[in-house]
């Protein structure tokens, strides 16, 4: 029996492990005799529970319930064919085919497991980035980044306290800048916009008491998209009443501000880093993987690592060049077809079949701005151009993206019914979470 570990449960990676579970152990959970080659599929990851990444905005604004929306993996695995294991990589040995995960500690440091080891026949790494803070003064200790749930739980206490400062002090405003101007940096600000305006509703903060600075070093918000796409979320941004500054480049970060290399500077008692990414450090000492200087591993377009045909990256820690000679950006679009190519060429090596190549499918770009609006553009088989849509059209189209996702891990009876579940319990219960 082959031996496949998945790194990372991201939407790539857990969907990875969903796809290969369910076609190996299929048979074998439904009691029938599995024909033809069997794999065992362990995914690790350093959490109990799945958060869809493009939402992590959401939780650190308090509009998206964790204990609602979480998946816990070790129930999924239960049900879809695969192991998970609690840990993080520590260490790789190529040639042994073993991997060691280190030491599982509890919030007081003290080691609940052991590090152990892991022997492989494929190895697939799916880790995803980090925020890139380009060693700019201050960033490491006065700003909170969105790479992970732990830190958005961080910005949502902070935001928390200074909310209960509100309400002991009305007259005083509450400054929050964000460093980044791409789709989570926008995002989070159309959030706070609309969280400022439903916390009045709770106490005695008025509407205008939280004031938005959103900080772009580029010339346009959503640099990397097309320009009107950024044109479009600065005007509505800014009608909402939140201050854009492009070409704004941050030389440092103080406790209570933020100074730009023209020397202006920016109040902010919370400070974002939601600027571009890298991926994490730990992937250059991986036993002499090929890396690029953003950390990730080069990948040839079968999504193999240009030096070990065991060894597999998807998602943002990969560097890949498609089947067309094209960059893949990184994006969660191009992390799930991955998945789906991934899979299909693992299940290729272990029934002897030949290989595919990864050709991204651009289908276009959506960007919420709250509740009910969005920005993007959408690229179909029946339209060559991009399509460009605002306004609640596109918000359907944006939201319809997690419901894909969680049809895939899922199936859709099951995310159908999440759905309903959702739309119940946001009818019943405060939209803000303030606690």
């Amino acid at each position: 029996m082959k031996k496949i570990v998945i790194i990372g449960g991201g939407a790539s990676g857990l969907h990875l492990a969903t796809r290969l579970g369910r076609y190996f152990n299929s048979t074998r959970m439904l009691g029938l005799k599995h024909e033809g080659p069997s794999a065992q599929i362990t995914l690790v990851d350093k959490n109990r529970t799945h958060i869809w990444k493009p939402l992590i905005y959401q939780v650190a604004v308090g509009t998206l319930d964790t204990s609602m929306d979480a998946l816990n993996y070790q129930v999924h695995a239960s049900s879809n064919g695969y192991e998970f294991q609690l840990g993080s990589l520590q260490s790789l040995d190529r040639k042994r085919q073993i991997l060691t995960l280190g030491a599982v500690l509890n919030d007081k440091g003290c080691e609940l497991i052991p590090p152990r080891e892991l022997e492989y026949d494929y190895l697939v790494l799916c880790v995803g980035s980090i925020s890139d803070d380009s060693n700019i003064q201050g960033v490491r200790e006065h700003c909170i980044p969105l790479d992970s749930i732990e830190q958005a739980h961080n910005f949502h206490k902070h935001l928390l306290d200074h909310l209960l400062c509100l309400e002991a002090y009305p007259n005083k405003t509450l400054q929050i800048a964000i460093i980044g101007g791409g789709c989570t940096g926008v995002e989070l600000a159309a959030e706070l916009v609309m969280a400022s305006r439903q916390v009045g509703q709770y106490g005695r903060i008025c509407t205008g008491a939280i004031d938005i600075t959103l900080v772009e070093a580029e010339p346009q918000l959503l640099p990397g998209l097309p320009a009107r796409l950024g044109n479009s979320a600065e005007r509505e941004l800014c009608k909402m009443g939140v201050r854009v500054l492009t070409n704004s480049h941050i030389i440092s970060v103080s406790t209570n501000s933020l100074t730009t290399d023209d020397g202006r500077e920016i109040p902010a008692a919370i400070r974002a880093w939601v600027t571009r990414v890298k991926a994490p450090e730990f992937l250059t000492r991986l036993d002499g993987l090929v890396t690029n200087q953003l950390n990730q591993i080069e990948v040839k377009t079968t999504l193999q690592s240009k030096n070990d045909p065991h060894v597999f990256a998807m998602g943002d820690c990969a560097s890949c060049i498609d089947g067309n000679k094209q960059r893949v950006p990184l994006r969660a679009l191009a992390a799930q077809q991955m998945a789906k190519l991934c899979s299909t060429n693992l299940i290729a090596l272990i029934e002897n079949k030949s290989l595919g190549h990864f050709y991204y499918r651009d289908r276009g770009s959506l960007v919420s701005l709250s509740t009910n609006t969005a920005v993007g553009n959408l690229r179909t088989a029946f339209v060559r151009r991009n399509l460009t849509i605002e306004g609640r059209i596109a918000s359907l189209a944006y939201h319809s993206l997690y419901q894909m996702h969680l049809a895939t891990i899922h199936g859709w009876p099951k995310a159908i019914l999440l759905y309903l579940l959702s739309q119940a319990n946001r009818a019943v219960n405060p939209r803000l979470k303030l606690h």
